[in-house]
């Protein structure tokens, strides 16, 4: 089902019959409201992802399985203004950068988000040192982090750097790990997770576990701190990168994410082994406890293996700060 009110709509999944196909050429053919010339231009300028991942090429062939979002622009909505707000650049050559994102900045200008995002930030910090991405001068934005999560995220300067950086992330040979604030204790404490996920049916901004259909998901976590059983900080390796996939795969296992206002469905009113200033505070977490603390790719031009590494923000590392009181 599409979601007309927001300008955003998803693609029936990808059956075996669909498999090989171009994806500007699905796309107008499953959203009669596209053309082929408009597919083609919405998949350059970024706005088409599967899963978290922007899909940058009009060529790509479509996979079993795959459900594409596509984000059509109000037509009289302006082009995103270069805006100076600082950056924590961690690496920059003449191809990419490495950014480390604060909680509360959305990546992309979006519905109810024009301004103030990470690609307003960037048109003004690389100002003339961007080539092109489809012909345009902005920023490529290869994949995304949530609004509230903090941490590192990649974006290319030129078509060379997007499309090795795509290719990357659709071949899932990026390294990503996470941290997680969760309540109380994985069982066992270290492990892996593996369950589909789709888009659930009963709220389309959520995700969820599904026996059928959906895509492979796996997320390899590590327990690394237990505080008295109520919480736990957990680290967690992606294999695949499906749309909120640590927020999903850590519910399933019942250990929903602090701070997570999507996912948990009520704040918890009391948790053993937490002191009552303690439980206040962890309840009160206003974002989900999640940070993007490692990232490692290839080089799309040199060939050079490189790896980041992002510490704790502010905010969870009092939050872990707390937790360790008890």
């Amino acid at each position: 089902m599409n979601d007309f009110s927001d300008n955003i709509f998803y693609t029936p999944t990808v059956c075996e019959t669909d498999k090989g196909e171009r994806l500007d050429k699905f796309l107008a053919r499953v959203l009669p409201q596209l053309s082929r010339s408009q597919a083609q231009r919405l998949i350059l300028a970024g706005n088409v992802t599967c899963d978290e991942d922007t899909v940058a090429d009009n060529s790509f062939k479509i996979r079993v399985g795959d459900v594409y979002q596509v984000f059509v622009p109000e037509a009289k909505e302006a082009e995103p203004v270069p805006e100076n707000i600082p950056l924590d650049v961690v690496f920059e050559d003449d191809d990419l950068l490495v950014v480390n994102k604060p909680a509360g900045m959305t990546v992309h200008p979006a519905p109810g988000a024009h301004s103030g995002t990470l690609v307003n930030a960037l048109l003004y910090h690389c100002r003339d040192n961007l080539s092109g991405i489809g012909g345009v001068k902005r920023p490529g934005i290869v994949h995304r982090i949530d609004k509230d999560t903090s941490g590192l995220l990649v974006v290319a300067k030129n078509d060379l750097a997007h499309q090795g950086l795509c290719a990357q992330f659709f071949e899932h040979s990026i390294e990503r790990t996470y941290y997680a604030v969760v309540y109380g204790l994985p069982n066992p404490l270290n492990g892996r997770i593996e369950a589909n996920i789709g888009r659930s049916r009963f709220d389309r901004k959520k995700m969820a576990v599904v026996e059928n259909g959906g895509k492979y998901a796996a997320t390899n976590y590590k327990t690394l701190e237990n505080f008295n059983g109520a919480a736990a900080l957990v680290q967690c390796n992606l294999e695949t990168g499906r749309t909120h996939q640590i927020r999903v795969h850590m519910a399933l296992i019942g250990c929903n994410l602090v701070g997570d206002q999507l996912y948990v469905k009520s704040k918890k009113t009391s948790l053993k082994g937490l002191s009552a200033d303690v439980l206040a505070f962890v309840n009160d977490f206003p974002r989900q406890a999640l940070h993007a603390a490692s990232l490692g790719f290839v080089h799309p031009r040199s060939g050079q293996k490189l790896q980041f590494v992002s510490e704790f923000p502010q905010d969870i590392q009092l939050l872990l700060d707390k937790l360790q009181q008890v």
